[in-house]
């Protein structure tokens, strides 16, 4: 199953130089990488990302992430995936850029 995750340039760039990361400042905060389903991953763009520009979406296949890979109640009582390590870039399966609109972020075709 593939799962997403949006960063920032900088969050991306530390990955990519890095191999491995823990996250954005809210993934360290809370002690686990936040990602979203194709459901879900629109929403939490609109939420917590709505007028930020330069950002790309991680496309993030689930296999490679048993057991750390944990789903969890957050919002509206959905089930999201929280990753208990680090993210590793062999992790990220593909990476689109997510340019935001004149109406929000654009998705690049075909990302589901």
């Amino acid at each position: 199953m593939i799962i997403y995750k949006v960063f920032r340039a900088n969050e991306w760039a530390d990955l990519q130089s890095n191999g491995q990361t823990d996250g954005a400042p809210i993934d360290i905060a809370d002690g686990y990488i936040h990602f979203s389903t194709a459901e879900q991953v629109e929403e939490t763009v609109q939420k917590h990302f709505a007028g930020e520009d330069d950002l790309t979406l991680l496309g993030i296949d689930t296999d490679s992430m048993v057991p750390d890979l944990r789903w969890e109640l957050s919002r509206g009582g959905a089930l999201f995936p929280h990753l208990y390590r680090t993210l590793h870039l062999s992790d990220v399966v593909w990476d689109k850029p997510l340019p935001l609109g004149k109406t929000g972020h654009i998705f690049p075709e075909g990302w589901r």
